[in-house]
């Protein structure tokens, strides 16, 4: 029994010693196998990986191209300024801050990054270098010398940035210049004078800033005129640097130096200058002048009117409004439209020649006047194109 008993345990212990072999097997395999195991992930994560990848890419990417859908990029527009010591400029600047917000508003550009301060030439170079440094993608150039910037401008032609200089036309290759005819704005005026003096006299001339590039083309557009009328004298010329009261000094000396002079030719707000002038000397005939297309100067010729009933001038509109329309040339530029370059002209041919919106005399002053109502007395007479006749104007269908 005892034996048999032991037999019985013998068999008992390899049944169980089986058992426990069994359930642990699975265990042993894998640590026989851990090479191989490693192995094969291996082979296999790249693959799993790249299709990981691809699936976030797949997932990402319908988000961007959702963004991307309103404007493929936002455009930034730099403004370069270098006279800010007149309404026309500040005017001029509030326009292109409004026009701006237009495309803001939908997607395409970013705030405008002005650079506008009193300045010359270098500081003016140092203005454009800004801009390009902070990577715009178009400038809009006031500029203030004929060509003195030519050299910075065409540095950001090469770097691919669209320059368009507004209100006043350079010839610098590549670069766009969009504005009225600046000569022909002056002769309108000069051509008035003219006529009203009878073809003979002796006037004075009171001139922007010598060497702007407006200015320029204006005195040339007035020798132009009176090189037709030898007998209209010039007595004088002087600078009354585009500024109201230096334009009245300058035109109190004249007065004092020729108390009979016949007439006067000036531009922009040193017209009012003028006419204040000739108003406090209260000369016995008031010599003939041009006007401004600013609602302080046609008030001032209405209030003239009560005592001077047979006062005339002229006040030729000189738009601030090119400046935004130039930014919406621009912006269509940068957008991929094609420009027609048969309705461009200029001395380089790349210039978007801007109608004069309105011109001013007797006939038409109630107009004027009307248009002043509710504006302040430093609103110029203005037009800005829109975005709709921009493209049907200068732009291929």
């Amino acid at each position: 029994m005892f034996k048999r008993s032991l037999i019985y345990i013998g068999i008992l212990i390899t049944i169980v010693s089986m058992v426990l072999s069994a359930c642990a097997a699975p265990t042993a395999a894998p640590q026989e196998t851990t090479a191989p195991a490693t192995e094969a992930p291996q082979e296999t994560t790249a693959p799993a990986t790249e299709a990981v990848q691809q699936t976030v890419a797949v997932e990402t990417a319908a988000p961007a191209t959702e963004a991307a859908q309103p404007a493929a990029k936002k455009f930034t527009i730099g403004i370069s300024n270098p006279f800010i010591s007149s309404e026309y400029r500040t005017q001029m600047i509030a326009e292109l801050i409004e026009t701006n917000k237009e495309y803001m508003d939908k997607g395409i550009t970013n705030e405008l990054v002005i650079e506008s301060a009193d300045t010359d030439v270098a500081g003016q170079i140092q203005q454009l270098q800004n801009l390009m440094a902070k990577g715009v993608d178009a400038i809009l150039v006031n500029p203030g010398d004929v060509n003195g910037l030519n050299a910075t401008l065409e540095e950001a032609v090469k770097k691919g940035i669209i320059v368009i200089s507004v209100d006043q036309e350079l010839n610098v290759p590549g670069v766009y210049n969009v504005g009225i005819d600046q000569k022909e704005w002056a002769k309108t005026s000069a051509k008035w004078l003219a006529e009203k003096l009878g073809g003979k006299g002796n006037i004075v001339e009171i001139e922007g800033f010598p060497g702007h590039p407006a200015n320029v083309a204006r005195m040339e557009g007035v020798d132009e005129v009176l090189a037709n009328y030898p007998d209209i004298k010039v007595l004088a010329k002087d600078t009354g640097k585009w500024d109201e009261a230096t334009g009245q000094q300058v035109m109190s000396n004249f007065l004092a130096a020729y108390p009979t002079l016949d007439g006067y030719w000036t531009q922009d707000g040193m017209a009012i200058g003028a006419l204040q002038a000739v108003i406090a000397a209260n000369p016995a005939k008031f010599p003939v002048g041009v006007g401004e297309g600013r609602c302080q100067f046609l008030k001032l010729w209405e209030s003239v009117l009560k005592d001077h009933p047979d006062f005339e001038t002229i006040a030729v509109a000189n738009p601030p409004g090119v400046s935004p329309t130039g930014l919406r040339i621009a912006v269509n530029m940068l957008l991929g439209k094609q420009v027609d370059k048969t309705k461009l002209g200029g001395v380089n041919g790349l210039s978007f020649v801007i109608p004069v919106p309105i011109v001013i005399t007797k006939d038409n002053l109630q107009e004027g006047l009307n248009i002043c109502k509710d504006k302040p007395d430093q609103y110029l007479l203005d037009g800005i194109m829109s975005d709709e006749e921009v493209l049907n104007t200068f732009f291929l269908k």
